[in-house]
């Protein structure tokens, strides 16, 4: 009976197209998940005339309970995905956003409509951290950063797709039909992954009565692994924790100052990228006096940069690491932010601003993006659900008070005010990544082969 330490046949291993595959099934949830997250904010412009209202300002308490369901489901979604899997906990959380998105297609006030978002808020902070985790845990070790970000990109990817939804379908078809799609592709996908996606390698491995089921999927990643295999990993375990998952264990003198500054992080990188998801529309139809379909375009505009901004970003990490990476992005991203806080709002004229978006919003997605890889890197499998997902909650804090930190800065200092805050916030992202220590370091291209057997035990 052979000894297979799963760490290192993953970490060493090959990057198959399998692999491959299972990055892309788990990256479509979040690309969902980012769709449904920001259906409101691009349909509040088409919401508030149809109820009378005449600016989106009543409707910051709703945009609010959402990322407040996501903190807690963020939390409970990362000890679940540690105790019960991380499959079954990002899938459990598909079913539950697409269900309560769809019910929003049928509310007539602010309260059912902060009520559901809440609920639903919930089922999709649930999904990242199990997301990150299961796509970290697929992969050799030197494409663990890109496979995260390329999962966690789908975020701004889904976004996008919201905009462009909310300019093309809404006009047409009315805003409860975004909400209807939203709802109904997520059920369909997850009955699907939930027959294709496997549980993660590493999870598996310290759960011997699905060692048969480990053994089926290392093979189908090219490993010659034998039917009677004793599995262990040891690379990662150490002196690693041997409790079940806590959070006070992420406190523990090994990790305090990392968590720290990973709270720090997350905190103000998702205040400071909501405060742009939530408002922008809003900021532009109100301030700018944009059409409801040409606001959407704004946030579009954000997300696209997103998208690209953070393969970008995991890319340069692999080279030059994650701490001068996400420093230099948040550098740049504070003085992008100066930049706009100058620019004039005029519809007539918007393409220096649209550019501006573009790329700003490539700054602040990628740092946020590649900041889930950072926390994979920063934990050990028997924590690392636990420990993505509690930094991703802690976080959400600031994601429920963006949207009062931002209305407050517009309406004290206007569109100038308002991306004034941009600037600030991600200063304080600077100040808290700078606290990290536990950094992903560069990453070597050498070796492509594994051992699979460690000594030989019986």
């Amino acid at each position: 009976m052979k000894t297979v330490d799963v760490g290192a046949v993953l970490d060493e291993g090959r990057w198959t197209g399998y692999q491959k595959l299972l990055i892309a099934g788990t990256a479509l949830t979040i690309v969902l998940d980012g769709v449904d997250n920001q259906l409101l904010p691009n349909a509040v412009p088409f919401i508030v005339p149809e109820w009378g209202y005449e600016n989106g300002a009543p409707f910051r308490n709703a945009l609010a309970t959402g990322p407040f369901g996501m903190m807690i489901g963020g939390l409970a979604g990362g000890v679940l995905g540690d105790r019960y899997g991380r499959r079954t906990a990002l899938l459990g959380s598909v079913l539950a956003f697409a269900v309560l998105t769809i019910s929003i297609a049928f509310v007539d006030s602010i309260f059912a409509l902060g009520v559901l978002r809440f609920i639903a808020g919930i089922g999709l902070g649930g999904a990242m951290p199990n997301a990150a985790t299961l796509a970290s845990e697929y992969v050799p070790r030197r494409q663990r950063p890109f496979a995260v970000t390329l999962t966690i990109v789908c975020i701004p990817l889904g976004g996008f797709l919201a905009s462009s939804m909310a300019s093309l379908v809404a006009p047409a078809y009315g805003w409860r039909a975004l909400f209807m799609v939203g709802g109904l592709v997520p059920l369909a996908l997850a009955a699907l992954l939930w027959k294709v996606l496997p549980e993660s390698p590493r999870y598996l491995a310290s759960r011997r009565e699905r060692w048969p089921e480990l053994v089926r999927m290392l093979r189908r990643m090219g490993h010659d692994v034998p039917a009677d295999a004793t599995f262990v990993e040891a690379r990662e375990t150490g002196d690693a924790p041997k409790a079940k998952p806590s959070i006070a264990q992420l406190f523990a003198p090994r990790f305090a100052r990392d968590t720290t500054g990973l709270f720090g992080s997350f905190f103000f990188c998702l205040m400071v990228n909501y405060v742009a998801i939530q408002l922008v529309p809003s900021m532009l139809r109100d301030a700018g006096k944009f059409t409801p379909a040409a606001a959407a375009g704004g946030l579009q505009w954000v997300n696209v940069g997103g998208v690209v901004g953070a393969v970008l970003g995991a890319l340069v990490i692999q080279r030059l690491g994650s701490r001068l990476t996400m420093l230099g992005m948040s550098a740049a991203a504070i003085v992008c932010s100066m930049v706009m806080a100058g620019m004039r709002l005029d519809p007539t004229d918007a393409m220096g601003l649209m550019l501006m978006f573009l790329v700003t919003g490539g700054l602040l997605n990628a740092v946020q993006t590649t900041m889930y890889a950072l926390a994979a890197h920063v934990y050990p499998t028997e924590i690392r659900s636990t420990g993505v997902g509690t930094a991703v909650a802690f976080g959400r804090i600031g994601n429920v008070l963006a949207v009062y930190v931002g209305g407050y800065a517009l309406d004290q200092g206007g569109p100038p005010g308002y991306f004034t805050c941009w600037a600030i916030l991600m200063g304080l992202v600077f100040i808290s990544l700078a606290i990290v220590k536990r950094h992903v370091p560069r990453t070597s291209s050498a070796g492509e082969g594994a051992s699979v057997a460690a000594p030989a035990s019986h």
